[in-house]
């Protein structure tokens, strides 16, 4: 299972980033076929936001072919591949890249300084 966590300050709508989550969870292998997703009042409780929120991402997830809902059992995850494409990974990258330039600067760090320290980052550390 998935830790779902919300970015209040990156202005991608929160429904956006749930379904972002479940998709590159899926891609990832760290959400399987058949697992269980939490309920929509628990994932909305979870992340402090409106049900229907939480709602939106599942239907248009299930929608997709990406989640099956059985009433009265739950949302799990379906037994359909989810391929994250190159234009959606350099869409996530700018994302997180803007985010983490905007915070640097907050403590007043500078792009050079962010590269030079991410350049040395050993790799087995951008794993974890």
């Amino acid at each position: 299972m998935i830790e779902f966590k919300l970015d209040l300050k990156s202005g991608v709508p929160f429904h956006r980033q749930i379904v972002d989550q479940i998709r590159y969870g899926i891609a990832s292998g760290r959400l399987l076929p058949g697992e269980q997703l939490p309920t929509v009042r628990d994932l909305a409780v979870q992340l402090q936001v409106n049900p229907n929120t939480v709602r939106k991402a599942y239907s248009e997830l299930e929608i997709l072919g990406i989640l099956d809902t059985q009433q009265g059992t739950g949302t799990f995850v379906s037994h359909r591949e989810v391929e994250i494409g190159d234009a959606e990974k350099r869409r996530m990258l700018k994302q997180i890249c803007d985010e983490l330039v905007a915070r640097g600067h907050q403590y007043n760090l500078t792009l050079t300084e962010i590269v030079e320290y991410l350049q040395g980052r050993p790799d087995h550390e951008t794993q974890k």
